[in-house]
């Protein structure tokens, strides 16, 4: 796995990047995740009337649902901080959903470090710039301002 050094990514010296493997969006996973979050709306879960009833031609995947694979897709494409004890989900400046993820597409993520910053001693907050594309098409499904907090080891 690939690091990088923390005072490297405050000085700025560090600008990481990097973008995730496909996933694919099955309509098991949106079901799952409907089960999950007690969103069952017909456009996530019964295909035969969201072919029928939306422009989307067929079911499509929560917004929510692809943003939370950002998780996993940052995981394996971005470098860990080489002193870090762990990584923490701080929340979002921005997430835009521009175009829905229908069943059967697959997804990846591409992650740009816009800033690192020590909040308090021990403490890195990161800026991330977080892009969800679907394959096969220009428009991504989302784009993101991603903060995470990195807490370093004494």
């Amino acid at each position: 796995m690939n690091t990088v050094n923390a005072a490297d990514l405050i000085s700025g010296k560090a600008k990481p990047s990097g973008t995730s493997d496909w996933v694919l969006v099955s309509q098991e996973m949106i079901n799952i995740f409907a089960d999950a979050t007690h969103d069952h709306q017909f456009i996530h879960v019964d295909e035969t009337r969201a072919k029928a009833e939306t422009p989307f031609g067929g079911t499509i995947a929560h917004g929510f649902l692809t943003l939370s694979l950002l998780s996993g897709m940052i995981e394996k494409s971005m470098p860990r901080v080489t002193e870090s004890r762990m990584g923490i989900n701080y929340g979002f400046e921005k997430i835009r959903f521009l175009m829905p993820v229908n069943s059967g597409k697959r997804v990846r993520g591409q992650f740009r470090l816009l800033a690192c910053t020590e909040r308090n001693p021990g403490e890195l907050l990161s800026k991330y710039e977080a892009i969800v594309e679907i394959e096969g098409l220009d428009k991504p499904a989302l784009i993101a301002e991603w903060l995470g907090l990195t807490l370093l080891k004494s």
